[in-house]
Formats: C-alpha cells, structure tokens, sequence
C-alpha cells in the first residue's frame, strides 16, 4: 500500500519541476526572511498569573469583615443629632465622612477616595469587574460594572467610618483592616509583578497610587490610636466638631489691620510680573483659612485622575510603536517607497534599502518622542491648572464669605441650599475629576497631533535638508504674505501718524477724509487679514478651551449662557450651599450663643448642638431668661455678623 502510494506519487504531476517550485513559493514568506525574535514587552508573550491569594478570595474574605465591622461600629453611635428622642436611640448607618466639618482626619478621608476611584479606573478594563464573580460572560460583564459602582464604595467605607467615630476601638479596628488590605495588595503584586493586560508592568503600576494610599492609612490609624493614649487629642463627644477652626478663622479676620507703607508702584518690574504670574498658580497655605474637604477629596482623585490616564495612554502606545520599530523588513519600506511616503534616492533599485529603512525607524523614533513630549506637557499642564483652581476656589469662597456675591457671580444670587444646589454639592467633586480625565485626553491629542506635523513638516525636512509642500507654498505665495504684512503695518503707522492727533490730556481723530479713502482701498486686504485672524481665533480658542477644560470655577461660554456650561453650573451651586452650610463667621456665632456665661461645672456643649444653633439663627422665639446682658451680648454678635456678611441677612428675613 505504500509502494503504491509511493508510485502514485511519482506518477503525479508534482514530479517535474513545477511542482518544486509550486512548493516553494508557497512558503516562500517563511523561508525569504529569519523570524523575527518576539519582543518580551508583546502581551501574548506573558502567561496568566495567578497570585497566592487571589482576588476572588481576598473579596470573599475581606467584604464580610468589613460589614461586621460597620454593624459593630455602628453600635457605638446613636443617631441623636436632630433631637433626643429621635429613634429611640437606634443604631444607624456610619457617616464616612463629615463633608460640611472644617475640622477632622480630611487626610485620611483623601486617602480612602483615591482607593476608591483607583479601584473603579482598574475595573473597567478587567475580565471580571465584580471579584466574587469570576468567569463571568460578556454578555452579563457590563451588568457586572455596574453592580460594582455599588459595591467598591461599601467595600472600602469602613477605611473612613473608623475615623469618623472617634473612638478607640474604631481606632484599632481601622489599624487591622489598613493593614490587611495593604499586606494584600502588596502581597498580590510581588506575586505577580506581569501579566498580559495592555502591557506587562501595567497591572502593577495602575496599583500604585491603592498601595500608596493604604500605605498612608496603615501609618495614619496607629498614629490616631497613639494620640488618644497619651491624651493629647479631646474626645469628639466632649468637643464642638470645628470649633479651632472657626476660632481660628475670626481671630484672624479681626486682626486683620491695614497695612501703612508707600503706595504701590505704577511701573513694576518685568521680573516681578512674571514671579507674580507664577505665584498665582501655587497655592500658598494662608493663616486663618483652609479649603473645605469637597475640594481637597476633588483634588485628590483628580491628581489620581490624571495618573490613571496617562498610564494607559503611555502603555497602549509607546509598546506597540517599539514593536513596530525592531519588526520593521525591507518589504514595507518598499511599499512605502512606492507609495511616497518615504524619500528614495533610487526608487526603482528595491533592492538597497538601507538607508530607506533607518529612515522609517527613525520616523518611527520621532513620532514616539513626539507622543510622550505631549503627554508630559499635557500632564504638567493639567496639573498646573488644578493648583490655580485651588487659587480662584480661595479667593472665591474668601469672597462670598464678605458678602461680594458679585465679585464671582455676574449677577446677585441668593446664597441658600435648594434642590439643585444640594444635587450640585453631592456630584462636584465627581465632576472635577471626569472633567480632568477629559481634559487630558483632549489635550493629548491636540498637541500629539500639533507636535507630530510641526516634526515631520518643519524639523525633520531641515534636518534632512529637502523641501516640503509647507516650504514649496510659502514659498511660493511669499508675494501674499508680503502684501498681508505691509497692508498691517501700513494701516499700523497711518493710524499712529496721521489719523490719531495727540493733545496733552487726550487723543483725537484727524484727517477723517484720508481715514475713509484708505479703509475703503484697504477693505478686500483686510478681508483676507480676517481669514487668517479667524484661523488664529479658531485655534487660540480651541488650545484655551482644551487646556482650560478641567477648571470649573471658570466657564468656557460667554456671560448670559454660562448655565449651559454643566461644570461651571455645578461649581456656582457648590459654592451656594457651601458658604450657606460652612461659614465660618456663622458658625463660631452659633458657638458663641451655646457658651453663654455658666456657673462652674457646667458640662460642654455637646457635638449635635451645632445644629441646634444653627436653627437659633432662624428661630422666631424670643430667648428665655439670662437677663438684659446675655440678650444685649447676643443682639451684638448677631448685628456684627450681618454687617460683616450681609448675604445672612436675606435669610434673617425669610425667617422674620
């Protein structure tokens, strides 16, 4: 049977020549060039990873302890902030944080918000978002993301509920579980440093910014715990949440004097304009005032934000562009010989293409320089714009708290809380960092794209020494461009000699008939200066607007529509119930009408009478013994607090 085979085989066609050469060139592609070696940083290259301690385990273990820990804590705390007998005293949920309290661990409450959005940045791109649910289907892995917006907050809440109860026990409790969730995560990642998602290292470096953070938690408990052995921190129970703050804040508004000197210069330094330009966007910690926890949580998981974007962006480029670069043959430099995208001294010899080659991958190199020189700038750029916002958020909040609402609003505003108001407070800082996730992207690709063809149609063609389009059509319409610029400059020096006549103590306009002759000659050249003027416009406006994106305390329409702007519409809101909720001045008067003059041995106001003096402020009854004096201190401090911030006084009304 295998003679047969055998002689059927060499009866067949295939054994002439032909049949050797069909071979051949049919595997002509494997035999023609080496195989390339496979590039160790390709994601297929790396195996799956399975740590000692999985994710799935981890969450199965770590979710139930962090629920019992919430139900224990929970005990501790007795919902009696509004009244006395309000539930009975039953136990409640656990607030993570005291948004509207000046004073408190906002570090620590900082640190669990960067856990929290690096976790949900890390989610989006995993095989299974929900950890208790591996394998799951991509049918049902979007239902799966959703459920885990819910359950990562509840996951990491008790990280925060422990400071905010101010007890020992809460203190050690959020020592153990700090400790926990750091051993493990750092545990996973030196288990397993790769894996073949987008990049090999990017698994670990995504992490970073949740290791950090716990690392921050894991020292910030202890030292909480420490402090109320030795005694140098007061109970919350026994002290008024705030109250250094606020005193703070008066002594150094009544302080303040003014200052006697020289009279500023009217000419000043071109140096001191530039520090002064500079010192504008570094926010310089000021005596008596600090920014309230919203924005510090914004800040925060907008600078994580922006940590988390730029990994991405670098490692689903950068990789590929060097795999493209060591993979490049002589087979697509000839295609893009032929094509003309490559200058070629001999474009019909295919056969030497060395020179041709080391210029693409050096194409090639340029346009990774020219990507990751955009993304730092734009990283820089929109850091910088986060540290101004902190400058205007200051100066903004320093302001209505004087009463000058039109110092930031364009028109009058009533500063009270009101259903959107509310809604604008609870979603600001969300916004902030989606807005500055956006940004960023925009701005890398405005700049990869401006850097790229400024490279490849400037730098590149002088460096080779060869010409361009660009340079073939300035050169060829330098008789336009002279034209456009001498009509400018004409129109420049006319103006300044000859239609502007100047007097000591003003200006005037003179030879008005040679003014409309020369507007009338010069209108078709001006239309074709206002074409390029509205190129300029178009693209000035678009680079402020794509650098300027993340800032919400400026709106990037025009006054009359800036409530289409939804990031300026929130921040205006925000800053309503903010100075409504917050200020200071009110807040140390309501402290002042709960210390009234007592006898000694009187015990101190308790943390939930804050809000009990707060409503004072709008109660309609008259105030019940303590004789002239204390009626007489309290009308005082009540008329000084309205003339200091006369925004109260609409309030007053509406109560009256």
């Amino acid at each position: 049977m295998a003679a047969n085979s055998s002689g059927g085989a060499r009866g067949s066609p295939l054994d002439d020549g032909f049949g050797d050469d069909l071979v051949s060139d049919w595997y002509i592609y494997e035999t023609a060039e080496p195989a390339v070696p496979q590039d160790n940083t390709f994601p297929s290259a790396i195996p799956d990873c399975d740590p000692t301690i999985s994710p799935r385990l981890y969450h199965a273990c770590m979710a139930p302890i962090s629920l019992a820990v919430l139900l224990g804590l929970s005990l501790l705390v007795k919902r009696r902030r509004l009244r006395r007998g309000c539930w009975n005293g039953v136990p409640g949920l656990l607030s993570p944080a005291n948004f509207l309290e000046e004073e408190g661990n906002r570090g620590l409450v900082a640190a669990v918000f960067g856990i929290l959005f690096s976790s949900l940045c890390v989610l989006v791109l995993d095989r299974d978002p929900l950890p208790l649910v591996p394998n799951s289907s991509q049918h049902s892995r979007e239902y799966w993301k959703i459920l885990a917006l819910l359950y990562y907050p509840a996951f990491y809440c008790p990280l925060a509920a422990c400071a905010t109860v101010g007890h020992r026990a809460g203190y050690l409790v959020g020592c153990l579980l700090s400790w926990c969730h750091c051993v493990v995560h750092i545990w996973q990642k030196v288990d397993c440093p790769q894996s073949p998602k987008i990049y090999r290292y990017y698994s670990t470096l995504s992490y970073v910014p949740i290791i950090l953070c716990l690392v921050v938690l894991s020292l910030w408990y202890p030292a909480l715990l420490i402090r109320s052995f030795t005694g140098h921190d007061e109970t919350l129970d026994k002290e008024v949440s705030g109250r250094g703050y606020y005193k703070k804040y008066l002594r150094a508004v009544l302080s303040k004097r003014p200052r006697k000197g020289s009279p500023s210069k009217l000419e000043e330094s071109l140096l001191h304009r530039v520090r002064a330009y500079l010192c504008s966007y570094i926010y310089a910690p000021e005596e008596g005032f600090q920014l309230p926890l919203k924005l510090i949580l914004s800040l925060t998981t907008s600078v994580v934000a922006v940590y988390q974007v730029a990994l991405l962006l670098l490692v689903a480029f950068v990789p590929t562009i060097q795999i493209v670069r060591a993979g490049m043959t002589k087979d697509v430099v000839v295609l893009l010989v032929q094509f003309g995208l490559v200058p070629s001294e001999n474009p019909g010899m295919p056969g030497d293409m060395e020179k041709e080659l080391s210029t693409v991958k050096h194409y090639l190199w340029s346009l990774e320089v020219c990507y990751v020189c955009s993304l730092v700038l734009c990283c820089l750029l929109t850091m910088a714009m986060l540290l101004r916002t902190l400058v205007m958020h200051r100066s903004n909040l320093k302001a209505l708290y004087q009463g000058a609402v039109l110092d930031v609003f364009y028109k009058a505003h009533i500063l009270r809380p009101s259903r959107q108001a509310i809604v604008c407070w609870m979603s600001f800082a969300s916004f902030q960092t989606a807005f500055a996730c956006l940004g960023l992207l925009i701005q890398q690709v405005i700049f990869f794209i401006c850097s790229a063809a400024f490279t490849f149609l400037v730098v590149i063609p002088l460096q080779s020494g060869t010409s361009t389009h660009l340079f073939r059509l300035v050169q060829n319409m330098w008789p336009f461009w002279l034209t456009l610029v001498g009509a400018v400059l004409a129109q420049n020096l006319a103006a300044h000699s000859q239609f502007l006549e100047h007097h000591p103590l003003r200006k005037e306009l003179t030879n008005r008939r040679a003014l409309y002759i020369v507007t009338y000659l010069l209108f078709p050249v001006n239309v074709l200066v206002g074409v390029l003027a509205g190129v300029w416009r178009m693209l000035i406006s678009a680079l402020y607007n794509a650098v300027h994106f993340c800032q919400l305390d400026i709106s990037l329409l025009n006054r009359g529509v800036e409530t289409f702007d939804p990031g300026y519409h929130a921040y205006c809101h925000y800053l309503k119930t903010e100075v409504s909720q917050s200020h200071p001045v009110m807040r140390a008067f309501c402290l002042l009408l709960l210390q009234p003059p007592r006898p000694r041995g009187t015990p101190e106001p308790r943390p939930g009478d804050v809000e009990e003096g707060i409503q004072l402020m709008q109660s309609t009854k008259a105030p019940s013994g303590g004789g002239r004096l204390r009626q007489s201190r309290a009308r005082w401090w009540l008329a000084y607090t309205l003339l200091n911030n006369p925004s109260l006084l609409a309030c007053r009304k509406n109560a009256l």
